[in-house]
């Protein structure tokens, strides 16, 4: 099943300084939310932790699901006070329950066994502080069997181990660290190995990590955007290649 048309619903109602973005994004958020919607009941309750605009959270209200989005608004301004007004109403109009929580040092703080699935799309990397207070208070409120899916980057990639040997590892300008008083970049990216781990100390069960390679189908670069399809379908073989992670597991039923 397709859930574009879930995606594409909200990001057309979204401010034009962030929906053009967010329509690069479809095909994403669309195997994004295969991993966990089919495996929620109808009208189940879904939270997507770190869910910055909240792309996801409202994809799933669009499809029928009660979503909620947690992230640190009281910190991370990144939207200006229009754009943020123009969101908060589309929360309201989608019904999506929205929580400003710091989950590195207050943890999930929603009740045992009150969840269907929790969603960590691109967060972790992140927090300045383990995410292993708030990925164990999200195994207790899921219910028996429920869904989680953390994706992140992966810190040795294809293109990673080619690159930084050639002085070109960089992820992102020195200036977005220097210059800035709040740093909100990458602290950690994990690998597979990582992955497997959490699974572990989490106490996941039926888990598995697949791998994608989105940025390549954003390249600027036309010869990348080609290629992309044909040398991600390759990757995907080994995710330990993959520039994308996904751990994906239930709750012990």
């Amino acid at each position: 099943m397709s859930y574009s048309k879930y995606v594409r619903e909200v990001v057309r109602r979204f401010p034009a300084s962030i929906a053009a973005g967010q329509e690069m994004q479809v095909a994403r958020l669309d195997y994004e939310m295969s991993l966990f919607v089919p495996h929620v009941p109808p009208g189940g309750r879904v939270c997507d932790l770190g869910g910055g605009w909240g792309t996801m959270a409202l994809s799933c209200a669009a499809a029928g699901l009660k979503a909620v989005l947690v992230d640190d608004y009281r910190e991370r301004g990144f939207l200006e006070k229009e754009t943020m007004e123009a969101m908060n109403a589309l929360y309201r109009d989608y019904g999506v329950e929205v929580v400003s929580r710091d989950l590195v040092t207050e943890g999930l703080g929603f009740p045992e066994q009150s969840l269907d699935a929790i969603t960590l799309f691109d967060t972790i990397e992140h927090w300045h502080g383990s995410p292993r207070r708030a990925l164990h208070d999200a195994m207790r409120a899921l219910r028996p069997g429920g869904r989680i899916v953390i994706a992140t980057p992966n810190c040795v990639n294809l293109r990673k181990r080619i690159t930084v040997p050639l002085g070109r590892g960089k992820w992102s300008p020195f200036s977005e660290w220097y210059d800035h008083e709040l740093f909100r970049g990458h602290v950690r990216e994990p690998d597979v190995d990582d992955l497997r781990f959490i699974a572990g100390d989490i106490g996941l069960r039926g888990w598995t990590i697949a791998g994608r390679n989105w940025n390549g189908y954003y390249s600027a670069s036309r010869l990348i955007r080609a290629v992309t399809p044909f040398v991600d379908r390759f990757l995907r073989l080994r995710p330990s290649l993959c520039s994308d992670l996904y751990l994906v597991g239930n709750a012990p039923a």
